[in-house]
Parts: C-alpha cells; structure tokens; sequence
C-alpha cells in the first residue's frame, strides 16, 4: 500500500486535468458571483421600465 501511494504521488499524469478542473470551478464561481451581483441591478432596471412603460396612455386615433 504505501508503494501504492508514492507512485501516485509521483506521478503526473493527472496534473494536466486537475489544472483545467481548477480553471474550470474557479470560471463557473466568477460567473455565479457575477451572475448574483448583476440581479439586483437588473431586477430594479426592469422595474423601472416597467413602470414606465405601464404609465404611457396610447392614443388610438379615434
């Protein structure tokens, strides 16, 4: 067993992959991060429009 685990320690076939899993969580993480910073922002600027928009009086022409 402890053969085992100095051989795997040694190794570096795996590296490759572990680096671009790491890249990996640490984009999706940006990108959530920036996804939950953005919704208020956005949640208050549709707001905004919507008030707007539903307070405008169309004339029809009649």
């Amino acid at each position: 067993m402890t053969q085992f685990i100095k051989n795997f320690f040694r190794r570096e076939d795996g590296a490759v992959t572990v680096d671009w899993v790491v890249l990996t969580a640490a984009t999706v993480g940006l990108a959530g991060g920036l996804g939950v910073t953005m919704t208020d922002g956005i949640t208050t600027a549709s707001t905004t429009v919507s008030t707007a928009v539903g307070t405008k009086t169309v004339d029809n022409g009649n």
